[in-house]
This record gives C-alpha cells, structure tokens and sequence, in this order.
C-alpha cells in the first residue's frame, strides 16, 4: 500500500514534527555545501503555507565522546536556514527540556523552531540511533503530526525517524523529498521502463554484494567500474598488480559471473600508474598525481602498476551500452575522480547520461553524485539521491524503516 504524503495531513495550526537530513558537510563551522537544505525547502514551505508550526530536528556528523559536540552543533544550519526561508526561525540549544517545550508552545502559526542534533542523545547510551523508546515518545510529544523527509536516513531504525513515528498511526508521512526519492529509485527497480542499465562503481564488492545480486534480476545490463572491477579481474584469471582488489571476494565474484547470462559489461582497458608502497603511504593523491600514466588492456596490467580509470576503449564500450537505455541508475564512480587525470572515466559517463535523450537518469548519492555536482551534470540528471546507504539499501531491494513506519493512505 502506499505512504501517507504531507498532503494528506491536516497542518493548518498544528504543531508539525518534520524530520529532515540538514546532515551537512561542514568546515570550522562553515557549511561548504548548502544542497541538504535546499532539498529540504519544498516540504518546510508547503507546513508553513498551510499554517503550521514546524518544528525541525536532524542529526548531524556522530557524537560519540564529549569532544564531538562542538564540532558537531547544528546552530550554523539553523542560521543558515532562517537565509533561505520567509519565516523567522528560533534554534533551541536542547533536544529536550524546559526551553525547548516553551519555545514550541509560544510558536504561532508560520513560525520554525529547530532544536539540537538529535545524536547528541547519543552521548550517554545512544539513545537516537538505537531508537531509545522513551525519546521517541518525548519528542513525538512535541508535536500534533508526524512528517518524514529525511531519506539520508530512512535506513536506520532511530528515534527520530520510527521511534516517533510509532505514536502517529494515522498522522505520520512522507515530505515531498522522500516521496521523490521513493518515486525515483523505487520507481528504476521494481517498475522500470526498459533497456534498464545499472553503473555500479566505488571502491569494494564487498559493500554492494547484495545491490549486484539484486539489479541482475532487475536490470537488462550491469557496468562494473572503479576499484571494484579488478576484483572481477582477477575472478577471470587475469594480472592485476597493485590494483585495489578483495582476494576474499574473488570467488564470489566469478560466481556472478557465470550465473549473470552476459548481462555484467567490465572495463577492456584501464589507465594504470607504478609508485612506490612507500609514496602512496605517504600522500596516495600527491603521488598518482605526480606519475606518469599509461592505458593498456586488462590482459596487460603490470605486476607493479595498478590502475585507477577506465581507458578510452571501455568508454567507448560503455556509451554503446548505454545508448538507447530508458533507465540508468547509477552508484560508484569510474575511477580515483579527485585527481583530474583520473576523473576521465566518471566525467564520460556523467557526459553519456546528461546527453541521454528520453531516458530516466538516476544517480544513487555517495561519491557519483559529488562527482557529478563537482562536475557541473547536476541539471542533466532526472535525480539525484540526497542518501548514499538509504538508495544503496533500496537498490538491495531492502524495506527502508524511515518509510515501513509511515501511515498507510
């Protein structure tokens, strides 16, 4: 069945709990990428449009230990919020108590009141992320209904999220965010228009084991990129050098391969380096970005090199596969994108997938997408996922508890 959405709630003066994802990168406490709360805004203007009074909560960075909490205080966010929103905007330095009961109960209606990082519950206990009964239940208490949209999120089981959502049976839902993210990467698994391709790159096979399993019962073809691919290498018997490789994982590996029907397309050539151990202990970026590079065919990687992209053949290969295809999801970028002469792989499948006409283009979050916002393709994409775990456990096929905990329409 499907998700109560915002909409379905009746907001005019009630005191509306929305969880968002304002988890932020952030430098001496000056935010350096705003894009959380921009996708944040659609939801909190639709509350304040119909009168309410939002309250806003999220967690940012982990507290584990004491020293965690300065580095960690979402008051930048809040200000930063109150610059992009027509409303005024009260931070409340709790996540419980006195203060923050008397700040929502003074809210008028189109008044935002947010309070601090919900993982500062973590210090004693971690009392958010192990979904603490009792501080779902005071914080569901803040509020008259119940609204989701942090998908960052949705696959952890926490107080914030489920715990409250427990005490709204019939008053908790979906924010437009996750509801578009729901839509979008739901939508390319379980109901895609076809040729449907999946790019799986990124560092490990041991991380996307079940996302493999399931998109080849999903997906017409799955590209295998980025340090993952050499791990298939050497499945096929193949030199891998110094390539980033789990021995562990080899057998597993050829086992896909041979129960996947043709459908796993790999890299023909790879741009390779050779540095010492001792340099790339040292400064593995300086040093890559240093040496002299060269393209050779997967049968001919070097004892002593290792690569780190694709080479232009394989890009050649993948656009072959990619033309036509009326569903692209995409997790993992193509090579060691940080350095430029690396990026060469990823910027051409970020290039293949902006010019793909009439197909629905979706980039799971983690690295591809930094890479494509980094890139200037981020207007060229149907979507891009604001959660790196939460799509890569909805592309396992895996039931998200930040949306099974939602009131059924």
């Amino acid at each position: 069945m499907a998700k109560k959405s915002i909409k379905d709630l009746q907001l005019n003066g009630k005191k509306v709990l929305i969880r968002v994802d304002f988890n932020v990168p952030m430098k001496n406490g000056v935010i350096t990428d705003n894009n959380r709360i921009i996708q944040a805004l659609p939801t909190i203007n639709y509350a304040l449009e119909q009168g309410a009074k939002v309250i806003l909560f999220s967690h940012l960075g982990r507290v584990k230990e004491e020293k965690d909490l300065a580095k960690n205080n979402i008051a930048p966010v809040a200000e930063a919020l109150a610059q992009l929103v027509n409303a005024p905007v009260k931070f409340v330095d709790a996540t419980r108590g006195a203060a923050l009961e008397e700040a929502i109960n003074n809210m008028s209606a189109g008044e935002i009141v947010m309070f601090q990082n919900t993982r500062y519950e973590d210090l004693e206990g971690k009392k958010e992320s192990k979904n603490d009964p009792e501080l779902g239940a005071y914080w569901a208490s803040l509020g008259d209904v119940f609204v989701n949209d942090a998908f960052g999120t949705a696959h952890r089981d926490a107080a914030s999220n489920t715990g409250i959502a427990a005490h709204f049976p019939n008053d908790s839902a979906a924010g437009f965010l996750l509801e578009k993210e729901i839509k979008f990467i739901g939508g390319a698994v379980d109901n895609p228009q076809r040729p449907f391709v999946a790019i799986l790159g990124g560092a490990k096979v041991s991380d996307k084991i079940s996302v493999i399993e399931n998109l080849l019962t999903k997906a017409d073809k799955v590209m295998i990129c980025g340090a993952m691919a050499y791990t298939f290498f050497k499945a096929q018997g193949l030199e891998v050098g110094k390539s980033k490789c789990e021995p562990d994982f080899v057998d597993y590996a050829k086992g896909l391969l041979e129960k996947a029907n043709g459908k796993i397309v790999l890299p023909v050539d790879v741009n390779t380096v050779v540095v010492s151990d001792e340099d790339c202990a040292n400064d593995f970026f300086g040093a890559i970005a240093a040496a002299d590079t060269k393209v050779v065919s997967v049968n001919e990687i070097a004892p002593e090199a290792q690569g780190l992209d694709c080479g232009p053949q394989t890009i050649e290969v993948f656009k072959n596969e990619l033309a036509g295809a009326k569903t692209v999801v995409w997790n993992g970028p193509a090579g060691v994108f940080e350095v430029e002469k690396f990026a060469v792989g990823t910027k051409a499948i970020c290039e293949t997938l902006a010019n793909l006409e009439g197909a629905t283009t979706i980039i799971g979050g983690g690295d591809s997408a930094a890479a494509a916002i980094s890139m200037g393709y981020e207007a060229k994409f149907s979507h891009i996922s604001t959660g790196g775990g939460a799509s890569l456990e909805y592309l396992e096929g895996k039931t998200l508890p930040g949306v099974a905990c939602l009131s059924e329409k």
